[in-house]
């Protein structure tokens, strides 16, 4: 029987990036991935948690993509507000030196957030968080020859989608 062991709080911070990444590919904006980080710590924080295994970075995607769900549902019971266009957002990708980058890096973020949900979770527990095919499907709770599957219809979509709005802006 395993007993567990309770989440140590002071090392939330080491998975922060791969954390703000995926939720970046959730949410499809940078400000909307910093508070649902932030949501996902806090909500953690609350009470302490009792991990079944050695596995942080998974139990805290779970948490963050549960955290994620909740404020969808409860943001589709809301009234419903006006966006500002987008082509008045700047996107600041810190890691970029090109502005070109930075703009490539909002729209790869943005065709994830409009993959379908299995899809879109299997891109960012591999390629976005960094997690093996092995860790992905533990903490997404399903067989790893679907991860597999998942991540490569995933990858397409992503590629044909990136294709089409490079495409319209040669046109």
């Amino acid at each position: 029987m395993n007993v567990g062991r309770q989440l140590d709080a002071d090392s939330l911070g080491d998975h922060i990036d791969r954390l703000y990444r995926a939720a970046w590919g959730l949410c499809g904006s940078r400000e909307e991935a910093e508070d649902l980080v932030q949501e996902t710590f806090a909500r953690v924080l609350r009470k302490p948690r009792i991990l079944r295994s050695e596995d942080d970075i998974g139990y805290l995607l779970r948490a963050l993509r549960n955290t994620y769900f909740s404020q969808r549902r409860a943001a589709a019971r809301r009234p419903r507000t006006t966006a500002l266009p987008d082509d008045l957002d700047f996107v600041d990708d810190r890691a970029a030196t090109r502005p070109e980058a930075r703009i490539e890096s909002a729209e790869l973020y943005g065709a994830i957030s409009q993959l379908p949900d299995d899809f879109r979770d299997a891109l960012l527990a591999v390629d976005v968080v960094g997690l093996s095919y092995r860790e992905a499907a533990r903490a997404l709770r399903v067989r790893e020859a679907t991860i597999t599957t998942r991540l490569h219809r995933a990858r397409q979509r992503v590629a044909r989608m990136l294709e089409g709005s490079s495409s319209l802006e040669r046109g």
